[in-house]
């Protein structure tokens, strides 16, 4: 059967998924799998990178790493491991978006949720916010919750708020680059760079002596030469210091004038569902992660 074109429309999958949340973890996993990408989960004996992504959910719990996905409380963990500077100044958290008190805030800032990866606004001129899209976006942005629909467990107890960031892009540049490294027990093994945010992202997979990968996952590639990152040799000991103890994780590291800035953990890359192309590398990675 052909469940990529089954499922091919977004809201259609979005809307059975949901119909699907109240259904236990493993089989809802299977059947979520099967929807996203048109393959047959197994979690018996799982092989590939996301399989076994899917089985960490179930099998390597860590109650610990729900501070690690909060992107308030992480501040303090990451800032113990490398100093007060990896971290982007934070300007304010507010458990609703009412309480916020805008004219404490400078002009620029980005605005954000500590426990999701879709509630980024990057405000460059606070005066034309549209504070009632803003609300009503923010109302439900903290509504939801990560987990129901992943079922990735750390975020399953965070606590929602909204925070503020100082608003930082290179001098000259229009979008900020975010480097994201896959690292398996302290060691990182491939990265990419994500450009083109505010427009139509695009992913190049590197591996650690920034050679281009011939990788796709969800964005295309760019079709560009990027330039190796001024601070690349010091990410991968950043991004090995995070990872460490830790069986898989992405580790998102920013560069701003040769300055690293720390962006977030990431335990399940794509909630487990996002395989690689070619499929060579779902199997490469998935040796890494060791299921014992």
């Amino acid at each position: 059967m052909d469940y990529k074109r089954i499922f091919k429309n977004r809201e259609f999958r979005l809307k059975l998924i949901n119909c699907l949340r109240f259904i236990p973890t493993k089989p809802y996993l299977k059947m979520v799998y099967r929807i996203k990408t048109g393959k047959k989960l197994n979690l018996k004996n799982p092989v590939g990178f996301n399989e076994k992504l899917n089985w960490l959910k179930i099998n390597d719990v860590h109650p610990e790493y729900t501070d690690y996905v909060d992107k308030i409380k992480v501040r303090d963990i990451v800032k113990e491991k490398l100093g007060e500077d990896i971290c982007f100044p934070l300007l304010g958290q507010w458990e609703r978006y009412e309480d916020i008190d805008f004219s404490k805030l400078p002009d620029q800032f980005v605005l954000k949720c500590n426990h999701d990866s879709g509630s980024v606004k990057i405000v460059k001129d606070k005066s034309t916010i549209n504070h009632e899209e803003f609300a009503k976006f923010y109302k439900s942005r903290l509504k939801m919750n990560p987990y129901t629909i992943g079922r990735e467990y750390p975020y399953k107890k965070v606590k929602s708020m909204i925070m503020a960031e100082k608003y930082m892009v290179p001098e000259g540049a229009r979008d900020i680059e975010d480097y994201k490294f896959f690292c398996f027990n302290g060691e990182p093994e491939i990265m990419f760079v994500a450009t083109e945010r505010s427009r139509d992202c695009k992913f190049d997979f590197y591996d650690m002596n920034f050679n281009h990968l011939d990788i796709v996952t969800i964005h295309p590639q760019s079709g560009k030469i990027l330039p190796k990152p001024v601070s690349f040799d010091r990410m991968k000991e950043i991004a090995s210091v995070l990872s460490k103890g830790i069986k898989a994780v992405r580790i998102d590291l920013y560069e701003i004038d040769g300055k690293i800035y720390f962006g977030e953990y990431t335990f399940f890359h794509g909630g487990g569902f996002y395989l690689f192309t070619p499929e060579e590398w779902e199997k490469k990675l998935g040796d890494l992660i060791d299921v014992q």
